[in-house]
């Protein structure tokens, strides 16, 4: 499923050229279509808790074997 909606999310853009507020309303409508008002805040919590979790292994003080590695 996630496949179709990448290759429908390409397509709006190759259709649509650059993205402006008249394509935003459209993504978000057919984001609400697949996959319904109920399921739209577990999709934010997941990508926020991914983009905390990324931002925190970006900060972290880099180990031992990562600076021997650089040399």
């Amino acid at each position: 499923m996630l496949t179709k909606i990448v290759e429908i999310m390409n397509a709006l853009f190759i259709s649509l050229g650059m993205v402006g507020p008249w394509q935003i309303a459209l993504i978000v409508i057919i984001v609400l279509l697949l996959f319904g008002g109920k399921k739209i805040p577990e999709l934010m919590r997941g990508l926020g808790s991914g983009l905390k979790e990324f931002k925190d292994a970006s900060k972290e003080e880099p180990t031992d074997k990562n600076i021997d590695e650089k040399k």
